[in-house]
Protein backbone atom coordinates (compact mmCIF):
# COMPACT_ATOMS: atom_id res chain seq x y z
CA UNK A 1 0.00 0.00 0.00
CA UNK A 2 0.96 3.42 -0.80
CA UNK A 3 1.94 5.84 2.23
CA UNK A 4 -0.29 8.16 0.87
CA UNK A 5 -3.59 6.11 1.48
CA UNK A 6 -3.15 6.78 4.69
CA UNK A 7 -3.84 10.23 4.38
CA UNK A 8 -7.68 10.24 4.78
CA UNK A 9 -9.68 13.55 3.13
CA UNK A 10 -12.72 11.39 1.18
CA UNK A 11 -15.88 11.34 3.05
CA UNK A 12 -16.61 7.59 2.64
CA UNK A 13 -13.26 6.80 3.79
CA UNK A 14 -13.66 9.17 7.04
CA UNK A 15 -17.14 7.24 7.50
CA UNK A 16 -15.56 3.80 7.47
CA UNK A 17 -12.46 5.05 9.77
CA UNK A 18 -15.71 6.44 12.47
CA UNK A 19 -17.21 2.91 11.93
CA UNK A 20 -14.39 1.07 12.80
CA UNK A 21 -13.70 3.12 15.73
CA UNK A 22 -14.18 2.06 19.72
CA UNK A 23 -11.31 3.49 21.53
CA UNK A 24 -10.14 7.12 21.33
CA UNK A 25 -7.63 8.41 23.23
CA UNK A 26 -8.26 12.12 23.29
CA UNK A 27 -4.89 14.19 23.80
CA UNK A 28 -4.78 17.79 24.83
CA UNK A 29 -8.36 16.71 26.41
CA UNK A 30 -9.79 19.75 28.62
CA UNK A 31 -11.48 18.90 31.97
CA UNK A 32 -15.36 19.58 33.03
CA UNK A 33 -14.35 23.08 34.20
CA UNK A 34 -13.16 23.93 30.62
CA UNK A 35 -16.91 22.62 29.13
CA UNK A 36 -17.67 24.80 26.88
CA UNK A 37 -14.19 24.45 24.81
CA UNK A 38 -14.20 21.82 22.34
CA UNK A 39 -11.30 19.79 23.92
CA UNK A 40 -13.56 18.95 26.38
CA UNK A 41 -16.84 18.85 24.96
CA UNK A 42 -15.80 16.74 21.44
CA UNK A 43 -14.74 13.76 24.00
CA UNK A 44 -17.76 14.46 25.90
CA UNK A 45 -20.09 14.22 22.69
CA UNK A 46 -18.54 11.43 21.51
CA UNK A 47 -18.32 9.47 25.32
CA UNK A 48 -22.32 9.79 25.06
CA UNK A 49 -22.74 8.50 21.65
CA UNK A 50 -21.03 5.32 23.06
CA UNK A 51 -16.75 5.70 22.40
CA UNK A 52 -14.81 4.67 25.05
CA UNK A 53 -12.72 7.68 25.77
CA UNK A 54 -9.78 7.69 27.09
CA UNK A 55 -8.33 11.20 28.70
CA UNK A 56 -4.71 12.10 27.94
CA UNK A 57 -4.63 15.95 29.12
CA UNK A 58 -1.65 18.08 28.22
CA UNK A 59 -2.07 20.24 31.48
CA UNK A 60 -4.09 19.77 34.73
CA UNK A 61 -1.40 17.77 36.52
CA UNK A 62 -3.59 17.55 39.53
CA UNK A 63 -6.30 16.03 37.46
CA UNK A 64 -6.88 12.21 37.82
CA UNK A 65 -10.17 11.84 36.34
CA UNK A 66 -11.67 13.21 33.14
CA UNK A 67 -15.17 12.14 31.94
CA UNK A 68 -15.24 9.15 34.70
CA UNK A 69 -11.91 8.17 33.46
CA UNK A 70 -8.68 7.56 34.48
CA UNK A 71 -6.23 9.89 33.08
CA UNK A 72 -3.14 9.00 31.48
CA UNK A 73 0.05 11.47 30.95
CA UNK A 74 1.08 9.71 27.83
CA UNK A 75 -0.19 7.53 25.15
CA UNK A 76 2.37 4.86 25.42
CA UNK A 77 1.05 4.65 29.15
CA UNK A 78 -2.40 3.23 27.58
CA UNK A 79 -2.71 -0.14 28.60
CA UNK A 80 -3.86 -1.47 25.16
CA UNK A 81 -4.38 -1.09 21.65
CA UNK A 82 -6.12 2.47 20.67
CA UNK A 83 -8.13 2.68 17.78
CA UNK A 84 -7.91 6.64 17.40
CA UNK A 85 -6.17 9.31 19.00
CA UNK A 86 -8.03 12.65 18.48
CA UNK A 87 -5.62 15.49 19.10
CA UNK A 88 -6.66 18.63 20.22
CA UNK A 89 -3.26 20.29 20.12
CA UNK A 90 -2.17 23.63 18.42
CA UNK A 91 -0.52 22.78 14.97
CA UNK A 92 2.87 23.80 15.92
CA UNK A 93 2.88 21.41 18.86
CA UNK A 94 2.07 18.40 17.26
CA UNK A 95 5.79 17.84 16.67
CA UNK A 96 5.75 17.34 20.26
CA UNK A 97 4.10 14.23 20.91
CA UNK A 98 5.05 12.63 17.64
CA UNK A 99 7.13 9.89 19.32
CA UNK A 100 4.46 9.27 21.89
CA UNK A 101 2.24 8.94 18.10
CA UNK A 102 4.28 6.73 16.96
CA UNK A 103 5.35 4.68 19.58
CA UNK A 104 1.55 3.91 20.87
CA UNK A 105 0.67 3.18 16.91
CA UNK A 106 -2.80 3.90 16.94
CA UNK A 107 -4.81 2.69 13.94
CA UNK A 108 -5.69 6.18 13.51
CA UNK A 109 -5.02 9.72 14.33
CA UNK A 110 -7.77 12.48 14.19
CA UNK A 111 -6.11 16.39 14.22
CA UNK A 112 -9.71 18.30 15.19
CA UNK A 113 -10.77 21.32 12.86
CA UNK A 114 -8.12 24.05 11.93
CA UNK A 115 -4.61 21.53 13.03
CA UNK A 116 -2.56 20.41 10.46
CA UNK A 117 0.57 19.10 10.68
CA UNK A 118 1.75 17.78 7.47
CA UNK A 119 5.02 16.99 8.29
CA UNK A 120 4.34 14.86 11.05
CA UNK A 121 0.97 13.23 9.44
CA UNK A 122 3.40 12.35 6.36
CA UNK A 123 5.56 10.13 9.40
CA UNK A 124 2.32 8.74 10.57
CA UNK A 125 1.02 7.97 7.45
CA UNK A 126 4.59 6.16 6.52
CA UNK A 127 4.55 4.05 9.91
CA UNK A 128 1.36 2.66 8.15
CA UNK A 129 -1.27 5.56 10.94
CA UNK A 130 -4.48 6.56 8.87
CA UNK A 131 -4.24 10.13 9.45
CA UNK A 132 -7.56 12.83 9.36
CA UNK A 133 -6.61 16.74 9.20
CA UNK A 134 -8.17 19.55 9.80
CA UNK A 135 -12.14 18.21 10.38
CA UNK A 136 -14.19 18.03 13.80
CA UNK A 137 -14.69 14.81 14.51
CA UNK A 138 -17.72 15.22 16.33
CA UNK A 139 -19.56 17.32 12.93
CA UNK A 140 -18.02 14.08 10.84
CA UNK A 141 -19.90 11.60 13.61
CA UNK A 142 -23.04 13.54 13.07
CA UNK A 143 -23.05 13.71 9.74
CA UNK A 144 -22.35 10.11 9.09
CA UNK A 145 -25.22 9.42 12.29
CA UNK A 146 -27.90 11.40 10.54
CA UNK A 147 -27.11 9.20 6.93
Amino acid sequence: MNWQDNLIAASERIRELILQTKRIAVLGIKTEAQAGQPAFYVPDYLARAGFEIIPVPVYYPEVTEILGKKVYRRLIDIPDPVDLVDVFRRSHDISGHREDLLAKKPKAVWFQSGIRNDEVAQELAKAGIKVVQDRCLMVEHRRIAGS
